[in-house]
Formats: structure tokens, sequence, C-alpha cells
């Protein structure tokens, strides 16, 4: 069977909330096919998204952004991880190439570092992008249009397609762009199993925090209680406050948890807003105005009356048991059905 080799950038989880799903379908109709996933991102997690076998090998395709938090950019130190990664990027090529070879990779599939794709397209291996977002675009934002910016471009634009995640930025400038739908690995709702474990009384509430992987603690322990209202916050938070519950205790997946829950708060990102519409769970997210990803993320979600913004400063106060409170009010819409993923396996397939 063909080997796909899969890069996944460990710029937060959304990049394996897009890519693992499609694994599976791959599993699911080429159960023989070989499968490696580079990445730094924790196995655990891999294997948590992932249920098809594969090899680990630990690496990375792109820098992402250097972060001071799961909102805030350092613009200086991602511009000066961005020169180092470039300083000798022929020689990073023909790296990357020689590594595919020794893999015997047959595919190359990148979520989104571009390093892998510009390694296959040296060693002559067909190669996709996908994602909801590009680091050309990231970085230019940032860091302006020069000369790194026009490398990372062309390996985008020279892959076989980049398939690009609804929703997602509008990347005009690839003319291999193959928009594809809403790609989520949508959970169960058992929401009665938890109610008798929790022993929560009609009515009560439980509300969802994730940062999507990316340092963000939030200071729940300073939040002021609200009436029927429980927050469900992870272990490592060691958060201590009356109405909270550590996930982990639970010992239910993520997915499972998420389509449970009656809101998530969170930032913008992909997994978090698209897991959000397939299982019709409202969002309240945290203002990230600088990411040029937002404004499409956050545009989708609204067309679905899932979604409401609140400031840092009242997040960080835990002020917005009036907002909570107008989004349960609001008839909940139909879900959103992920057929992204379909869409990918069905495309992968007939290339490999």
């Amino acid at each position: 069977m063909p080997h796909l080799v899969v890069s996944i950038s460990a710029h937060g989880f959304g990049h394996v909330a897009q890519t693992a799903p499609i694994l599976n379908r791959l599993h699911e109709r080429l159960p023989q096919l070989r499968l490696t996933v580079r990445t730094n991102v924790p196995l655990a997690h891999l294997r948590s998204r992932i249920h098809a076998p594969f090899a680990y090998l630990s690496g990375e395709g792109d820098i992402g952004m250097v972060m001071s938090s799961a909102l805030d950019v350092c613009v200086d130190e991602s511009r000066a991880a961005y020169h180092a990664f470039h300083a000798d990027w022929d020689a990073r090529i023909a790296g990357e190439a020689r590594l595919l070879r020794e893999l015997k990779a047959d595919f190359v599939l990148s979520n989104v570092g571009y390093l892998p794709l510009a390694g296959a397209q040296r060693a002559g291996i067909p190669n996709a992008a996908l994602c909801s977002l590009n680091w050309a675009d990231i970085y230019r934002h940032y860091c302006g249009d020069n000369e790194i910016t026009a490398r990372i471009r062309d390996c985008y634009a020279n892959a076989d397609a980049f398939l690009r995640a609804t929703p997602g930025m509008a990347m005009l400038n690839l003319s291999n762009l193959v928009p594809v739908a809403p790609i989520a690995a949508v959970g169960t709702n058992r929401r009665e199993e938890l109610n008798r474990r929790l022993k929560l009384s009609p009515g009560e509430k439980l509300v969802l925090i994730s940062m999507g992987g990316i340092a963000g603690r939030r200071p729940v322990e300073r939040w002021p209680r609200i009436a029927g209202v429980r927050w469900l916050v992870q272990q490592s938070w060691q958060v201590s406050h009356p109405d909270a519950i550590v996930l982990e205790t639970l010992q239910m997946s993520f997915g499972d948890l998420f389509a449970s829950s009656d809101a998530l708060i969170c930032k913008p990102g992909y997994g978090s807003f698209v897991e959000a519409a397939c299982s019709g769970v409202p969002v309240l997210y945290v203002s990230r105005a600088d990411w040029p990803e937002s404004p499409a993320l956050i545009a989708w979600l609204e067309q679905h009356d899932l979604c409401h913004e609140v400031s840092r400063n009242a997040l960080e106060q835990g002020n917005f048991a009036e907002t909570l409170e107008e989004i349960w009010s609001v008839p909940q819409p139909e879900p959103v059905i992920p057929e992204g993923a379909n869409q990918v396996a069905d495309w992968i397939v007939k290339r490999l």
C-alpha cells in the first residue's frame, strides 16, 4: 500500500482537529495505508484524535508564530525565528527531500508547514497543503511582504493543491486553491450521564473553557459565582473555585464533553468554532482582533447565530453572566454537517 507522510503544525490544536478526521476516513477506506505523522504535537493528543495506526516522527515544518499567550503574538521574536529558519534555506529543503526519499513517501500532506511541501517538490513527490490559513499570509500580516513571504507562498503555490478548509482565509493569490467543506470530529452528547455523575439539578449549565492547545490559563478562581453554572477546566490550570470541575476526572473524551456542554469559552480558532457549530454549542469568544484568520472564522460562526464576543477584561474578571443568558435565550440552529473530511479523503484516494 502507498505511504502517506503527514506533517501537522504544533501551533495550537486546530491543525490536528482539521487533519485527524481525514486520516480516520482514509483508514476506513484503505485499512492497509501506511501513515507517518511528523509533528511536535504530543503523541497522547494525536492518539486521542487519530484512530488509525501511524508511525510517529517528531519534527516541525513551520515556525507558526511565537506566542506569549493564546492571544498574543510576539512579532519581533517571530521575525527572528523566521530569519533563523530561512538562513540556509536551500540546504534545509535538500535535507527535507532526502528524508522523504528515505521514508519512501508516496504522498505528502501538510497542515500547514511549508518545508515538507518544498522537500516533496524537490524530491518529485506528490504533495498538498490543507488548512484554513497559510503562513505566508500570517507572516506577511505581522512582518511585511519580503523574500521570506515569497518563499513561503511559492511552497504553497507549487503544491498539487491547497485544500482550503471552510471557514478559512481567502487566499486569493493561490491559483491551486481547492475549497472544501467544514472539517470536524463531532463528539457524542452524553449529558444525561454527566448529570447523574455530577448530581446536577435540572437547569444547571456546564460551560467548557478551552484555549485550543496554546498556553492560555484563565483566572477562573477570581470569577464570581453564577447561579446554576459550572465550569469545566483542565487539570493543569490548578483552578480553585467552588464551581470548577476538572475535565480529566470525568474520564470522558474531550469531544464528548464538548458535545455535552451548554457553552464554550474560547479564542477564535478553527477547531473550537467548527466543532461548536457541528455540536450546536454556543460560543463566547475573547477578542483576538490582530489574528488575520479571525474575521473569516467569526463571520462564519455568526451566520449560525452561535457566538458572542466578550472583552479580555470581562473574561479576566468573569463579568459575562448576562452574555451567557443572552446566548442561551436564542433558539439553537440546526447543527452544521462536516463534509470536508470526506471530500479531502476522496481527493487523496484518487491520487494514491
